[in-house]
């Protein structure tokens, strides 16, 4: 395979080139972290951790309450999170009998 800015070869299954930096291929861009909208029991923080992480919400949620009960750390960390996480942004949907405006 070879890079589409510097033209030079480059592994086959890579994603970013060794010559130049520049991102390769159809590889996908990194999810962010965010308070979900839904699904959430207090502020998100360890539902947001969890689909970041890819993890399931309770081991997080556990993980969580361990750590605030064993150091109090976890509570602290819970609300700096809770204040430093961005909420996931609403989507809002067109209204059902809107029309589509064109200009001539």
């Amino acid at each position: 395979m070879y890079c589409n800015y510097c033209g030079k070869v480059i592994q086959d299954d890579a994603n970013v080139c060794a010559y130049c930096g520049i991102r390769v291929g159809a590889s996908t861009a990194r999810k962010r972290l965010v308070r979900p909208r839904q699904g959430r029991k207090i502020a998100g923080v360890c539902a947001g951790c969890a689909e970041y992480f890819d993890i399931d919400v309770t081991v997080v949620r556990l993980t969580w309450l361990l750590t605030a009960f064993m150091t109090g750390i976890g509570l602290v960390a819970y609300l700096i999170a809770w204040i430093v996480v961005p909420e996931e942004p609403l989507l809002v949907s067109p209204p059902v009998g809107a029309q589509r405006v064109t200009e001539p």
